[in-house]
């Protein structure tokens, strides 16, 4: 099918292979796979990658966590249908009276200074299940805008520095609006608004090894855009955000895509557009991101074990009763992939905490993570100590997070435990993890060759020295019988038989 326009651009047509989904009443693949959560997966070349899917719990196939996914699960098609059809009646709307229709929500001003029209926001916010997007827009308190004001006063000053803008970032409020927004986040990462590169040619992007699964992952980010937009602006969008991913990895063929960029792509594209998007883009995928993009998840697990020690640094019983559960760290692991982009549905805490880690260190989303973790202490000693129940519970994310408290917790956090720190506990971490696979493993040895799980060896010197010898308490009784009577026969002999020896 054909495709018109870049909204940002001049008008062109760009053929496309892959279909839309509202332009079928079957369900596209695409559409199947959107409640995907986070796991491998493989690339048209074999790569594997890491991302979302929708297998998150143990080797039998997620079981216990899967209960969780699919007592909230929706029918994707409906939902799509359901956009189709308002967007068919909006259209029918301005062709009868000339005007822009209404959906009874709020508007914004979109792309290109349009009004979009707003939906509410779905109730269900699950980090392994991307949700609908609020973009509902909120009156200026007064502390909004007089931090607006000064916010503009620094615009016009030439002399304000990175570090105003920093502080202006994450302090509270963020950044106020997307307008300042659009003018700030490129001076937080060093790009210049007015570079322009040459985009790559289509048949460049066609025959990236990649690009088939990105078309899937845009296909499916459906309700992170703006629901209001006439479809041709959605389209154009997508089609955008493709071309943005891309260019990207075709720029830096070392990095490795992953499902769950394109949600961090998309928040930049919104903002700052595609042009300047791309340079931010590459700017973290360098920096903040380039661990997320290796050739495995090794990188990004260990980051995620940064969680436990935070926790129990700050509440030893809490870590205690999340390593009992065996829970681990999976519920996070789309939170630091997107930078929770992909698990709220509100767009103005998306760009809230945005505008936090484009100003911080790439490890705030972790420390994040950890706050929220330890603000939902109370819901997680209510909940039963098993991993099914705690998964379910910590990949939830309540409505009411109060963000700004949480990013000056996780502030706290990271004075009082930087990274240099943790790292010692997760080292520490991982050595007792390794020898308790160690055991394991000798474990599962003895019981293939003796049939039965080994008894417990006492920590004492003969078990220092004679590790593998298995001795039951009789044998320990009569070998110490055995040595006192073979020690006393030979004290005798050596007290009766020598003397006499030496008189002769």
């Amino acid at each position: 099918m054909e495709r018109v326009e870049p909204i940002n651009g001049p008008l062109e047509k760009r053929t496309l292979p892959y279909g839309d989904a509202e332009d079928s009443d079957e369900q596209p693949e695409s559409q199947s796979m959107l409640d995907e959560s986070v796991g491998p997966i493989v690339s048209k070349s074999g790569d594997k990658k890491f991302g979302m899917s929708r297998e998150l719990a143990d080797g039998d196939g997620g079981s216990g966590v899967q209960r969780c996914i699919d007592d909230d699960e929706r029918d994707e098609t409906t939902e799509s249908t359901r956009l189709i059809d308002e967007e068919e009646v909006q259209k029918g709307e301005k062709q009868d009276d000339g005007e822009p229709s209404s959906n009874g929500g709020t508007t914004s001003p979109g792309l290109n200074g349009k009004n979009i029209a707003l939906v509410q926001p779905n109730n269900h916010r699950r980090s392994d299940e991307p949700t609908e997007l609020s973009f509902e827009k909120f009156p200026e308190n007064h502390e909004e805008k007089l931090k607006r004001i000064k916010i503009e006063n620094a615009l016009d000053d030439p002399k304000t520095t990175l570090e105003t803008w920093k502080q202006f970032a994450k302090s509270e409020y963020g950044l106020i609006n997307d307008d300042l927004r659009r003018k700030i986040w490129p001076l937080l990462v060093g790009v210049d608004p007015q570079q322009v590169d040459p985009a790559p040619s289509l048949e460049e992007l066609n025959s990236h090894p990649e690009y088939n699964q990105v078309v899937l992952d845009v296909n499916r980010s459906l309700k992170r855009f703006p629901p209001g937009i006439p479809y041709e602006q959605r389209v154009a969008l997508q089609d955008q955000l493709t071309v943005l991913i891309l260019r990207v990895i075709i720029k830096y063929p070392h990095l490795k895509y992953y499902q769950g960029y394109h949600d961090v792509a998309i928040t930049f594209l919104l903002v700052v557009g595609e042009e300047v998007a791309f340079h931010v883009m590459e700017i973290l995928s360098t920096n903040h991101l380039v661990e997320c993009m290796q050739e495995t998840m090794e990188p990004t697990q260990r980051r995620l074990m940064f969680i436990y020690p935070l926790v129990r640094r700050e509440n030893a019983a809490l870590c205690s009763y999340l390593e009992r559960s065996t829970v681990g760290t999976l519920f996070a692991l789309p939170w630091y992939l997107t930078w929770f982009g992909h698990s709220l549905n509100s767009y103005r805490s998306v760009v809230r905490l945005y505008d936090y880690f484009l100003a911080s260190d790439f490890l705030l989303p972790i420390y994040v993570t950890s706050a929220i973790v330890i603000y939902r202490q109370n819901e997680i000693f209510q909940e039963d100590c098993d991993m099914a129940s705690l998964h379910c519970l910590l990949s939830q994310l309540p409505e009411d997070l109060p963000f700004e408290y949480l990013l000056k917790s996780a502030e706290n956090l990271y004075r009082k435990y930087p990274p240099r720190v943790i790292e010692k506990d997760v080292e520490t971490m991982i050595a007792k993890e390794k020898q308790q696979r160690l055991n394991e493993e000798r474990e599962r040895e003895y019981r293939k060759r003796y049939g039965k799980k080994p008894p417990p060896v006492p920590n004492s010197i003969i078990s220092r020295f004679l590790p593998h010898l298995q001795l039951s308490r009789r044998s320990v009784f009569v070998t110490t019988a055995f040595s006192i009577l073979v020690g006393f026969c030979a004290y005798y002999y050596r007290a009766h038989y020598i003397p006499l020896a030496a008189v002769r």
